[in-house]
């Protein structure tokens, strides 16, 4: 059994995310079906499955739990549960960003903040499968051996270079189809910038609103906003989408796309895993070990 590490654990546990108390922490993990309850038909004991979610599935930090039947999903055999753990958030974010963000199609060029993240990882080799050209941004020069390494063309150091204008640079003045922002406040701009004309700005529910709240916008844009989609991927529509997505485990079953586990932890050690996490020192997936398979 394994449990996976998301930054949204981080947002139930400074209250970012409201949930009624008493209430448990983490909302993805993967483990051996023990029992069923009567009229239970889509798994059954013995079955390794893996789950993802909000409202039925909070409380995976956790050696053994009761949890509803409809999110679980049967693994197949070439995924382990430290795999599934590692990536059914993000496999399904990742499915959803770039199946129903914007309609892409191979030659496209998007740009993707927090490549080295266990997000950017999942979406630029998914991206790389579907013909995509990928820029990715990263903080380090050790991330950015990590983003080469899974996909990205081209990779940015955002605090050393000016993103829009290495874009511009990459894309010969034409911009990207999509910028996939998981940072929001401090690359809304650049992002803008790196946009073709009516291209899409697509960011993450908690960063949206740390933006409308306190990013000063200026004419140019304003201009820019009123000439772009800005889309935004919630939980609750990747949670939906979660049975027919399923079956996307085939491009890791198949070994298109890699997910890295650069980090374990013992439940135990779950502070400073969080601690780790919201100090960007990871890389990949982050997951809690609970025991063998």
């Amino acid at each position: 059994m394994a449990v996976g590490i998301n930054f949204a654990d981080t947002y139930f546990r400074t209250g970012m995310y409201s949930v009624p108390l008493p209430a448990g922490m983490g909302v993805e993990a993967s483990g051996v079906v023990e029992a069923v309850g009567e009229g239970v038909t889509n798994v059954k004991p013995g079955d390794r499955v893996t789950y993802t979610g909000f409202v039925n599935t909070l409380g995976a930090y956790s050696t053994a739990r009761l949890i509803p039947a409809a999110p679980l999903i049967r693994l197949p055999e070439a995924i382990s549960c430290e795999t599934a753990a590692a990536m059914t958030m993000r496999g399904l974010t990742s499915a959803y960003l770039l199946r129903r963000i914007w309609p892409l199609a191979a030659g496209d060029t998007i740009l993707l903040h927090a490549a080295a993240g266990g997000v950017g990882l999942i979406v630029a080799q998914w991206a790389k499968v579907l013909g995509l050209n990928v820029i990715g941004t990263v903080s380090s020069e050790a991330k950015a051996e990590v983003a080469r390494a899974h996909g990205c063309d081209h990779v940015i150091l955002y605090g050393r270079e000016d993103v829009a204008k290495r874009v511009r640079e990459i894309t010969g003045g034409a911009g990207v189809s999509v910028v996939y922002d998981s940072v929001g406040k401090d690359t809304f701009a650049g992002s803008l910038d790196s946009l073709k004309r009516r291209g899409c700005w697509s960011a993450s529910a908690p960063h949206r609103a740390r933006f409308r709240r306190s990013t000063p916008c200026s004419s140019r844009s304003r201009a820019r906003c009123s000439s772009r989609a800005r889309r935004s991927p919630t939980t609750s529509a990747t949670r939906r989408e979660g049975r027919t997505r399923g079956g996307d485990l085939r491009h890791v079953a198949a070994g298109r796309i890699r997910i890295e586990i650069n980090q374990r932890y013992r439940l135990e050690d779950a502070v400073q895993a969080h601690r780790d996490l919201e100090a960007r020192r990871t890389t990949g997936s982050s997951i809690f070990v609970v025991k063998g398979e």
